[in-house]
């Protein structure tokens, strides 16, 4: 999730006290107004799926629901098969168990109710495995591409992918902060229903701007590993048009 991450988790119970930004689309109840506790941090934990799982699959998995984050597990490098999906607010948990043992692909998943705790160590893991070097990522990358990102020609366009759901262009624009770019050259790829994809296209000022910045393939935005592919206008406009 990268810095919005952080900062929920910085925030922690007094999080939901304090106005939402506009990517966590975190809303409480007006029951919980008079309640002095803090209502249940809303995360489930998924138990069985695919090795091949991404964050695009656990959106469609919970379709109809808001995702705020899905954080895969890993173990010694490898893919659990569990993941934790935060959701924008305590009652969708509910619907979210409705999904217990419904199938993604040929593979039922396991839905269970979980904690701010436990997903709070899931991302401390990660981060931990992650300054520790191992090559671990949430969506699996593509040998074909990345054989091919030494050779490719640069036109100034990269594709970004593997972000968080709740990633904002600032969040990209940090990550690029070594260069100079506006919103407007910042563009998030959305489905056919207008969420996240999980990619975004940045346009840099030149070509040797891009290629540049293929040094920061493969760094982390928070917890999570961002893959970097040289792309191109047609790309772009053709990943952009699918989500209008």
């Amino acid at each position: 999730m990268g810095a919005k991450r952080q900062r929920l988790i910085d925030q922690g119970p007094s999080f939901y006290g304090t106005p939402p930004s506009s990517s966590f689309m975190y809303n409480p109840p007006p029951a919980y107004g008079y309640v002095s506790q803090p209502p249940p941090f809303p995360v489930v934990r998924l138990r069985g799926l695919p090795f091949d799982c991404t964050e695009v699959d656990v959106a469609e998995f919970f379709h109809g629901l808001d995702i705020v984050d899905v954080l895969f597990v890993h173990k010694n490098n490898k893919f659990t098969g569990e993941a934790f999906c935060v959701l924008g607010y305590p009652l969708q948990v509910d619907f979210a168990l409705q999904r217990n043992r419904q199938n993604m692909g040929r593979r039922y998943v396991e839905v269970f109710r979980s904690k701010r705790q436990e997903y709070y160590k899931a991302i401390a893991n990660e981060v931990s495995d992650v300054r520790g070097g191992s090559p671990h990522r949430s969506i699996p990358r593509a040998k074909s591409h990345d054989e091919g990102k030494d050779s490719a020609v640069h036109t100034g366009i990269l594709r970004l992918r593997g972000l968080p759901f709740s990633a904002g262009k600032d969040d990209i624009m940090d990550f690029f902060k070594d260069f100079v770019l506006s919103e407007d050259s910042i563009h998030i790829t959305m489905n056919s229903d207008g969420r996240p994809t999980g990619e975004a296209f940045v346009e840099f000022a030149n070509a040797e701007d891009s290629k540049a910045a293929m040094a920061k393939d493969r760094m982390t935005l928070g917890s999570r590993y961002i893959e970097l592919f040289p792309s191109s206008h047609e790309e772009m406009d053709e990943a952009l048009s699918r989500g209008r």
